[in-house]
């Protein structure tokens, strides 16, 4: 009889080994009742170890911390992220910015002399434009401080009121599956407003988001204009996302994706 912490353990390789877990399959490869793997798959998603969909479960993104411990995963990957995303980035245009560490790294790359207007609902990144040229404006609500934006009612309201060129959208998981996924339901809600916003988006997907999956779902991949990802475009996990409807712009390529048949998602 496996123990229920090898059980655990072997649930978690082969959530890191396939990118997925299903239910009937593994409870016949280990010889254990279904069940008992259910009953698994709800411990580890208890602990922020997985997430539970139907019929088996996904790796749990590590982009779930709290917003100081997220500011040291990854760093290079968010640095390679930002500068492909500097790209799409016209002179004079205006920004509108997500919260989040992989969108700070961007603020840390844009140059001082850009003389745009970037729009923000988070304090963190307003503030670290203070000394540009841009012209910053700040959505005000509830202060989300897990990942230091502001959320809510109030938020959404304001952001009907704005309008920009590109969005850059920060997220906690990129999943075939699952699509663009974050911890929290209403941090999802005002993502999605403000991609409602902007004649484009794109999501910021440092190596650590690539295949993981949250809780909450923002938009399914077809519905951004692309995914600036730090991953292969030759990868398994590449080709994956492609069949699943996203338009890769790999960090280390400096150019617009194509558009897709028909134009672009709005």
């Amino acid at each position: 009889m496996m123990l229920a912490a090898a059980r655990k353990d072997a649930l978690l390789d082969r959530l890191r080994r396939d990118g997925r877990l299903v239910v009937k399959d593994v409870a016949a490869e280990l010889g254990l009742s279904e069940d008992s793997i259910r009953r698994d798959l709800r411990d580890l998603d208890a602990a922020g170890l997985a997430v539970r969909v139907y019929g088996g479960a996904l790796p749990a993104s590590p982009a779930v911390a709290d917003y100081a411990a997220r500011g040291e995963v990854a760093q290079a990957s968010k640095r390679r992220v930002a500068a492909a995303a500097l790209a799409l980035i016209e002179p004079g245009s205006t920004v509108l910015l997500d919260g989040g560490t992989t969108t700070l790294a961007l603020v840390e790359a844009l140059p001082r002399s850009f003389a745009g207007t970037v729009i923000t609902h988070s304090p963190t990144i307003a503030a670290a434009l203070l000394h540009h040229d841009a012209e910053v404006i700040v959505i005000g609500g509830r202060l989300f401080k897990h990942s230091a934006v502001a959320c809510g009612a109030a938020a959404v309201e304001a952001a009907q009121n704005v309008r920009a060129d590109v969005f850059f959208l920060g997220v906690t998981g990129v999943h075939p599956a699952t699509g663009l996924t974050t911890g929290d339901a209403e941090e999802a809600a005002m993502k999605r407003a403000l991609a409602a916003r902007a004649a484009e988006t794109y999501v910021l997907a440092s190596d650590e988001k690539l295949g993981a999956a949250s809780r909450f779902g923002i938009l399914p991949l077809e519905a951004v204009t692309g995914v600036v990802a730090d991953l292969d475009p030759a990868a398994p996990l590449a080709e994956e996302l492609r069949a699943a409807g996203a338009r890769l712009l790999p960090a280390a390529t400096r150019r617009r994706p194509s558009p897709p048949p028909g134009g672009g998602p709005r």
